[in-house]
């Protein structure tokens, strides 16, 4: 998940756009059916707010196309991201007033703190189709309150070209091949990981996670965590993720902290080094900055055992909500309906966002979604994946940001391990209700 930026993948993914409507109270049309086209029905403004900046722009394309089907209707997109704090934007927008009909919400504690304003979706057509992963992060109660975007993937990003120059020919599983692999690189010159830890998401989200979802029942750690009968220190999966974290900084590059997401990903893209830690949503940069380069993915090991760790974290990186107070929610869940069933939706899913679909009723052309997303659905096919957490952390970002600063000052080298665990600890307990 690309977050924000990308912000930052199981079997298909989805994604989704939204709005539309008309206030007329017609019956729900069928795919790219319309409403409200007669000259009496009443004119719509569908107000969607959303942080996914790579898709601002094709969304923007389907949004035209809904109109164009149901005259009446006009979606005004309001797109923040790039690192801006969506959350922050999207409390400001209620406070003012001006709400937004559909908007963004991750799931888990994300879910919990906006549920009182979010509508039930559970008995939408769509829901049916959903693939099972999809569904946990906004289920509460026995409700469904999102549509997901997509599917999202990450793991270690590896260039196949400078693999075969070091003589690697044994894709590492486990953490002591995975160092083999880097001595390997780094004996022929090649620098083994490019760690772009300037950015707080790469690490308080994405690696942060890793000990969490290798944990034997992550949730049940979770809720240990909050009831104050789980400490991270001391515990195995945290110890043993540490020397994954010591082995990227020991071959990567000098600057960690200064290397931000564009320059991590432009860097592994020209060729500077073999690895990086990022998910499929890098596809598009990577083949625009270099369209002859040969990647794939790698798992993240944390130990020497081979079927524990060769497996990728795949998970929802967003869903669309409806603001149940808006007097255009009809409207809104009938434009997300025409989105994942009509073919112009569909096809602007995979072809113009790039998105491994959510939806068992949308085909994913491994062709047009690129070698990365390739991998994330044959990990999920084989049922080889791992969760996704830093949803449920408590306070939501605010814990992954902490998580994220004490890693940085570990890096940084002005804290120990011991004292970036407890620091891990102090987060969790300071956060939790």
């Amino acid at each position: 998940m690309k977050k924000k930026i990308a912000i930052l993948g199981l079997t298909t993914v989805m994604l989704g756009s939204l709005l539309a409507g008309c206030a007329k109270s017609d019956p729900a049309p069928g795919a790219g059916g319309t409403t409200g086209g007669d000259a009496g029905a009443k004119k719509v403004t569908l107000k969607m707010f959303q942080f996914k900046v790579e898709i601002a722009e094709p969304l923007a394309k389907l949004a035209a196309e809904y109109e164009k089907a149901n005259p009446g209707v006009k979606i005004q997109i309001d797109t923040v991201g790039g690192g801006s704090d969506y959350g922050a934007a999207l409390m400001a927008k209620f406070n003012s007033g001006d709400k937004p009909d559909i908007f963004n919400n991750g799931g888990f504690s994300d879910l919990d703190k906006w549920i009182e304003h979010l509508e039930d979706l559970s008995d939408q057509p769509w829901v049916k189709d959903m693939v099972p992963v999809a569904k946990e992060p906004m289920t509460k109660n026995g409700k469904l309150y999102g549509q997901p975007l997509n599917l999202e993937g990450y793991g270690f990003l590896y260039n196949k070209d400078l693999f075969t120059q070091a003589g690697i020919t044994e894709l590492p599983k486990t953490l002591t091949q995975l160092e083999a692999a880097a001595k390997k690189l780094q004996d022929k010159g090649i620098q083994p990981f490019v760690n772009g830890y300037g950015e707080w998401w790469v690490l308080g989200n994405h690696f942060v996670n890793i000990p969490f979802a290798q944990q034997p029942d992550p949730n049940a750690f979770i809720d240990g965590l909050n009831k104050g009968t789980a400490k991270i220190q001391g515990n195995a999966g945290f110890e043993n993720w540490m020397k994954l974290f010591d082995l990227q900084l020991k071959y990567g590059n000098k600057n960690p902290l200064q290397t931000d997401y564009k320059t991590q990903v432009t860097e592994f893209a020209t060729g500077k080094a073999a690895m990086t830690q990022q998910g499929n949503w890098t596809q598009l940069q990577i083949t625009q900055t270099n369209p002859n380069i040969k990647v794939g993915f790698l798992p993240m090991p944390i130990s020497d055992d081979a079927a524990a760790n060769d497996k990728l974290p795949v998970g929802v990186p967003n869903n669309w909500v409806i603001n149940k107070n808006s007097p255009n929610k009809e409207e809104a869940k009938k434009f997300l309906n025409w989105m994942v069933t009509s073919d112009i939706g569909k096809k602007y899913i995979t072809e113009e966002f790039k998105f491994i679909p959510a939806f068992t009723n949308i085909p994913a052309d491994e062709k047009i979604l690129g070698p990365l997303a390739a991998d994330i659905i044959k990990y999920s096919k084989e049922n080889k994946t791992l969760s996704w957490n830093w949803f449920k952390f408590p306070g939501g970002e605010a814990s992954s940001q902490k998580f994220a600063a004490a890693m940085q000052a570990y890096v940084a080298k002005q804290k120990t391990k011991d004292q970036m665990l407890e620091e891990f600890q102090k987060t969790w307990d300071s956060l939790k209700k």
